[in-house]
């Protein structure tokens, strides 16, 4: 009797179709707003990969803007131009005693959101909805980050010649802190 091997190999393939992938588990929306937190400072021997960034920028092109205006650019910031950006951020604004980020844990990646038009509230709207998601694509691919609004925007535009206005520097990374979650209450402000 002659093997049928072509018939179960067939019979092999119609099956695992039927079957339903298998997909690796995503985190949820809680588990990522819980990684989610405000790093200052990163590990400088983790180095963050073009495609890496671009794939937080990518976030973009699937999140709403208002009047559908799509007015956000965005220039990435690799680790052979991260010492263009630091001299013009100021992290952790509300600790100045802390001097951060501390020697050794500067971030080493960013990405600069500018606007194509004046700053109005539709644009702080989309910059908000902009830079939660490409935080929580960092955090979801196994990154950090953190929004910072204290830089020298002139700065900023001279160093990276952009014709457009900087609103906000996102730094990317691999946190290097234990942040700890604190509760307070309804009538409490840690501002």
């Amino acid at each position: 009797m002659a093997d049928d091997f072509l018939g179960r190999k067939m019979e092999e393939y119609r099956a695992r179709a039927a079957a339903p992938a298998v997909r690796k588990p995503q985190p949820s929306l809680m588990r990522l707003l819980l990684r989610n937190r405000s790093y200052r400072g990163y590990d400088t021997h983790f180095v963050v990969r073009e495609d890496q960034l671009r794939s937080i920028i990518a976030v973009n092109t699937r999140i709403p803007s208002a009047r559908n205006a799509q007015v956000l650019r965005f220039r990435p910031v690799l680790a052979d131009e991260a010492d263009k950006v630091l001299p013009h951020i100021r992290l952790g604004g509300a600790l100045p005693e802390l001097h951060l980020p501390l020697p050794g844990t500067e971030p080493r990646a960013f990405i600069i959101v500018c606007t194509t038009v004046p700053e109005d509230r539709y644009v702080d709207m989309d910059l908000g909805i902009s830079a939660q998601s490409m935080l929580l694509r960092a955090a979801e691919i196994g990154l950090n980050g953190i929004c910072i609004g204290a830089f020298d925007r002139e700065a900023i535009r001279r160093e990276f010649g952009l014709g457009c206005e900087p609103l906000l520097v996102v730094a990317v990374g691999k946190g290097a802190e234990r942040i700890e979650l604190v509760e307070i209450g309804a009538d409490e402000s840690r501002a």
